[in-house]
């Protein structure tokens, strides 16, 4: 029997707003033999984008710096 793991949230601000499901190793496409860093590392990055499909949650990150360029500027 293949390995599982169970993804789950509950959020305590928004009443309902809460899933679960189980996965095995092989429908994540992961390889039961990983090294246990890169697992967890692995099953981070799958947790977090699971809940952001759940979730449907888009978002940005801009950092602000005074010498700061664009892409355009490279030309």
């Amino acid at each position: 029997m293949s390995k599982t793991i169970t993804f789950s949230f509950r959020s305590s601000k928004y009443e309902g707003t809460e899933a679960k499901e189980i996965f095995t190793f092989e429908n994540l496409g992961i390889d039961e033999e990983m090294d246990d860093n890169l697992l967890k590392v692995e099953i981070d990055k799958l947790f977090q984008e699971w809940v952001w499909d759940k979730l449907n949650i888009s978002y940005s990150i801009v950092i602000d710096e005074e010498n700061a360029y664009s892409s355009e500027d490279r030309q």
